[in-house]
């Protein structure tokens, strides 16, 4: 009886504590889990992902382990990680959340597994040869949050229908940024608005930044998609709360920290997809056969108390579209 009950109780601290069950299981197949951002704005979805593992028969510290590594928006950072997961060495390496990481896992292996889960155009950027047939070791998501940039300035026309001069907010070291940016000035010349650019590379230019879009004056803010804007969210939105410009992100996380709305695909659904991508290719499945899956939920938040607290109505018409209207 007393050796059950210490089976079961060594049981339960394996579950709790994966750490021990991997040290109990020294030949589980590791994970590598490659981000360019940093964990705390990775929570949610690093749960979506262990949540479509799970689906696939995976837990981690039970039959398989998960290494993380995370860049924090230096991009620089990138090969190195990957080359650590691949010396590790790991089964396939996951979490791949950007143009730049997958670049960097391509680089640092032809053979191991990749499966991301970007916002551009894993074609346009080189990840893979074709949507349907991805080909050799990389496969994933493109959740289309770099393709929705025109979406999000015509959300923010509707806001304020009389603006005529919105500010893009990009990062020069993101791989995805000229092309973001020639889009986007397409796309506010094709409703006769004007769009000026602005960079920040790291979190001491944003002071500098929202100086210059209050000298400018100019009417609204859309917040390119950039690791180093999605870790330093919170300061981001209280800038624009302090210099009471509107402005539009690609993610709900910036909206819960006090931003005003957001436009995008469901990212948890998205990581989920990973998970369940990640346990087939664990069961054999090769990333060449498995094409690179598109988002097709999207979601538009919008913050209630912000509005007011910029003293602006946010449209009837965009309410009843939300998906989340947020009332603190």
């Amino acid at each position: 009886m007393k050796r059950r009950q210490f089976v079961g109780l060594l049981s339960v601290a394996a579950t709790a504590w994966p750490g021990l069950a991997r040290a109990q299981q020294p030949g589980l197949p590791v994970i590598g889990f490659l981000n360019s951002g940093a964990p705390d704005g990775y929570t949610e979805l690093v749960a979506a992902f262990r949540s479509g593992l799970s689906e696939t028969g995976y837990i981690d510290g039970q039959n398989v382990a998960i290494e993380f590594r995370w860049a924090h928006a230096r991009n620089n950072r990138l090969a190195v990680l990957a080359a650590e997961l691949v010396r590790r060495p790991v089964v396939v390496i996951t979490g791949v959340n950007s143009t730049a990481a997958g670049r960097a896992a391509k680089a640092a292996t032809s053979t191991i597994p990749i499966v991301f889960a970007i916002g551009a155009d894993p074609v346009k950027v080189g990840l893979v040869a074709s949507m349907n047939r991805p080909g050799a070791n990389i496969t994933g998501i493109s959740f289309l949050a770099n393709t929705l940039g025109p979406k999000r300035l015509e959300l923010l026309r509707e806001f304020i229908p009389a603006a005529d001069n919105f500010a893009f907010l990009v990062n020069s070291t993101n791989p995805n940024t000229e092309s973001d940016t020639k889009e986007m000035q397409a796309a506010a010349s094709a409703i006769g608005r004007k769009l000026s650019v602005f960079d920040a590379t790291s979190e001491r230019d944003f002071e500098l930044v929202f100086a210059q879009l209050g000298a400018l004056r100019a009417n609204a803010l859309l917040v390119n998609v950039d690791p180093l804007f999605i870790s330093r969210r919170g300061e981001i939105v209280q800038l624009a709360a302090r210099h009471r410009i509107p402005a539009i992100y690609d993610r709900r996380d910036f909206v819960r920290a006090g931003g005003l709305m957001s436009y995008g695909s469901s990212l948890a659904h998205a990581y989920r997809q990973v998970g369940i991508y990640t346990g087939r290719i664990l069961k054999g499945a090769r990333p060449a056969d498995l094409p690179v899956l598109q988002s097709d939920k999207f979601e538009l938040v919008v913050n209630l108390t912000v509005a007011k607290a910029l003293g602006v109505t946010i449209p009837q018409s965009l309410l009843v579209r939300a998906d989340e209207v947020i009332q603190e």
